[in-house]
Parts: structure tokens; C-alpha cells; sequence
């Protein structure tokens, strides 16, 4: 049995955060540590803007990225909750028409004409991502969707199996995505500095992002929700994002549990690239696997569940541990954060197993 951890100093947190931040050259880092389900401590650090030398605070918006999937998820298994969705009902019987017979714009799926494999595919397929396809279409050198594995047979990340949900609820349920999002997340959590696109508002304390090479790139305006990514948000509504699902607030028991239930084994020796074919051995060792919009393991404080969100300008990363309803939120308005996230997590949470190189592919 686990005894009681000793008293966090956040103070002495914050200031080895800083630590790190010089370590790596990051210019804006925030954090959100969640106690018991509640929020016990939100800081932010650096720069939104290096150029007009403006600071990062606890308010500034920032990109969600892919945790949006995760709290998309948690929209869905609401839906799910309400008798309106069911998780392994096939997409022919969800869908107006069938899939590759959708053919305009982004919701162009006429590639799958021919593979009758897309009659598979699921939200449980899709949640877990193991829909077959490549993250996205225009990383295969034709652009084109295909199917590089049956689906459900294995893992593999992939940004589009999401749009296809995103398209079964709004062309099939009738549902207005950033609307419900809204309503059954952000509303419910009061997350009034989030929404699924842009909002005017967000440009009077916006963070812009930093690469690799320290170049920063201007936050962009999303003109329309993405279940993939398009969240925009601030750690302060962050904390009080994963508070409420740590909790399972807005959800039934089982369907709180059935997010973070291992649904899927994981085989893969790291995340991305996400078609790579190898196994890892190790894995099975703590069970990783995949949840519903989430990667679940067996940590040394017991079931551990995470997601990162990532782009060229982007480092965001959430570790929930269910003992203790306790998660280290982490967002940044520069890549290189990634780096310092391992130090910093065990600062935090202890060495709890987390499988650091499987996400980021440390070289």
C-alpha cells in the first residue's frame, strides 16, 4: 500500500521549471497541477511574444492541439451516455450515405471507393486509433487516404479517423460539433478563454509559437472546428478541463471507465512515425494500450493514462495517475518544451513509468 506523498513546495516547482526553460531555450511555458480532482496550482512562464517582449500568463491563449481528441472523446462518450451513439455500431449505419460517396472539400472520402474496408470502421476503431489510416492524407506521397492496415488490428495515430467522427455526428446525428463542444465541455467546465475556433477576443492575449530553431510563428485563426485539433485554450482552462474528467464529471461510471480501460494493446516501439510496422516487446510489460482519445499504462503508482498535443510551434502534454485523481497539465507555445517534460514530470509526479521515449521518440 502506498503511503501519503509529502507536501508539495510549488514554489520550489515553479522555480525548477524556470530551470528547465533556460535549460532548453523555451520561451513560454504553463502548468496546472491537479490534486484529488482539484486544481491546487496553475503557473505560467516567459513569453507569449519574445518580439514585443510581451509575458505568458495563466489567461493567454494558447493551442490545444491534440488534446482537443480528448476531450472530443469525452463529448462523444456523453453521447454515448444519452442512448444517441453507439461505440462499435459500424459507420454504414451511422452515415446518410455511404462514406466514399462523401466527395466535396474537407469531407472528401472518395479515395475508399473500392476498399470495402471502410464498413469496419467504428468510433471505438476511430477513439482508439486504429482505423489503418496514416495521421493524415497529405503525409502519403499521393496525398490520398488509404488503408495501410485492416481496421482495428492495431494501433497507429491518426488525425483523420477523427474527421471521420467529427462527420458522423454532424452529417449523421444532426449535431453541430463546436456547439456541442461547447456546450457539454467547455460550458460544463467553465472554460470561458476556450473554444473548438477562433473567437476575436482571444487576439488581445494570444501566444504566438516557437520552433525547433527558436523562429516564432504566428498563431493562426481557425475559421471552423476540428475535432482533431483546432481547440484553443489557456492553462487555467486546462486545469479545469482535466480536473473534470479526472473526476468523470458529465459522464456515467462506465462510461467514465470504459475511456481509460486498455481497449487496445500498443506494439509499436514509439508513437510517430505512426505506420511503423516493429514491435516493442517492453510494452507489454506496463500494458500500454490505448484508451478512447488516450494512451493508458500500468505506472508504479498504478493505472496512468496521457496525451500530448504537438505541432512545429506546439509542446503540450497531460499525465493523469487514477490514484489520487492526480495530472500534471503542461502547455507550450514552443516545441523544444518537449525536452524538459520528463524532469519536470518526475518533479511532480515521481518516476511513475511513464514511457517517454515511446511518445517522443528520443534520439
Amino acid at each position: 500500500m502506498q503511503g501519503r506523498r509529502a507536501p508539495v513546495d510549488y514554489t520550489q516547482i515553479d522555480a525548477e521549471a524556470q530551470q528547465l526553460m533556460q535549460r532548453e531555450n523555451v520561451q513560454g511555458l504553463a502548468l496546472a497541477i491537479i490534486e484529488d480532482g482539484e486544481v491546487v496550482h496553475v503557473a505560467a512562464f516567459g513569453h507569449r511574444s519574445v518580439e514585443r517582449d510581451l509575458p505568458l500568463t495563466v489567461d493567454t491563449i494558447m493551442y490545444g492541439a491534440s488534446l482537443t481528441k480528448t476531450a472530443f472523446a469525452y463529448m462523444v462518450l456523453q453521447l454515448v451516455d444519452e442512448g444517441l451513439l453507439d461505440l462499435d455500431a459500424s459507420v454504414v449505419d451511422l452515415l446518410p450515405k455511404p462514406l466514399p460517396e462523401f466527395d466535396e472539400g474537407d469531407d472528401d472520402y472518395s479515395d475508399l471507393a473500392g476498399d470495402e474496408r471502410w464498413r469496419a470502421l467504428t468510433p471505438r476503431i476511430i477513439l482508439t486509433h486504429t482505423t489503418g489510416f496514416a495521421n493524415f492524407r497529405w503525409l502519403e506521397a499521393d496525398e490520398r487516404l488509404r488503408f495501410h492496415h485492416d481496421p482495428g488490428s492495431r494501433y497507429g495515430y491518426s488525425g483523420e479517423g477523427f474527421y471521420i467522427l467529427q462527420l458522423v455526428l454532424e452529417r449523421g446525428l444532426g449535431l453541430d460539433v463546436g456547439a456541442e463542444m461547447q456546450a457539454r465541455v467547455f460550458d460544463r467546465f467553465g472554460m470561458t478563454q476556450t473554444s473548438m475556433q477562433w473567437r476575436p477576443d482571444f487576439a488581445a492575449n494570444l501566444a504566438d509559437g516557437y520552433g525547433l530553431d527558436g523562429k516564432m510563428e504566428p498563431h493562426d485563426e481557425r475559421s471552423s472546428p476540428s475535432a482533431a485539433g483546432s481547440m484553443d485554450t489557456s492553462i487555467a482552462d486546462q486545469a479545469r478541463l482535466w480536473s473534470g474528467i479526472v473526476r468523470g464529471e458529465g459522464l456515467s461510471e462506465a462510461s467514465r471507465a470504459e475511456m481509460v480501460r486498455p481497449q487496445v494493446a500498443i506494439t509499436s516501439p514509439y508513437q510517430f512515425p505512426t505506420l511503423e510496422q516493429a514491435t516493442a516487446p517492453g510494452n507489454a510489460e506496463i500494458g500500454l494500450s490505448a484508451g478512447l482519445g488516450l494512451v493508458t499504462f500500468r505506472g508504479a503508482h498504478g493505472q496512468t493514462w496521457f496525451k500530448g498535443g504537438h505541432n512545429p510551434w506546439t509542446g503540450n502534454m497531460v499525465i493523469c495517475e487514477e490514484a489520487g485523481r492526480r495530472c500534471l497539465v503542461m502547455l507550450a507555445n514552443d516545441s523544444r518544451a518537449e525536452r524538459l517534460y520528463p524532469d519536470l514530470a518526475r518533479r511532480v509526479l515521481g518516476d511513475n513509468g511513464m514511457p517517454w521515449d515511446w511518445e517522443y521518440h528520443y534520439e
